[in-house]
């Protein structure tokens, strides 16, 4: 719960920070606010569909609360940016996700 407190305070000054939002999110995730991760990643992608590492995190989260469509869909809209970002390591992870759970 510290790290959620600490993170909460640094987005009060810097609402909009990726990175810190994209943590807190993975925080959500090891407490079991699963709704909370899912929510965070998908304002982050909302707003910066840029923002690559966003996307292996969500798609892994729907993934395991059964919502394989969505989790498809984001592996796929990830590729596609990192494909445009050039990020070939993003790239490589969200394919094999993506593999591994369409075979």
């Amino acid at each position: 719960m510290e790290r959620i407190e600490k993170l909460m305070n640094f987005l009060k000054d810097s609402p909009n920070d990726n990175f810190l939002r994209h943590a807190l999110a993975l925080e959500y995730i090891k407490i079991g606010e699963d709704e909370k991760a899912k929510n965070l990643f998908i304002n982050i992608l909302n707003e910066t569909p840029d923002y690559v590492g966003s996307y292996y995190h969500i798609a892994k989260l729907l993934e395991r609360l059964g919502e394989t469509n969505e989790a498809i869909f984001y592996y796929e809209k990830g590729m596609d940016v990192a494909k445009k970002l050039k990020d070939n390591h993003s790239y490589n992870e969200l394919q094999a996700a993506h593999e591994d759970l369409i075979d």
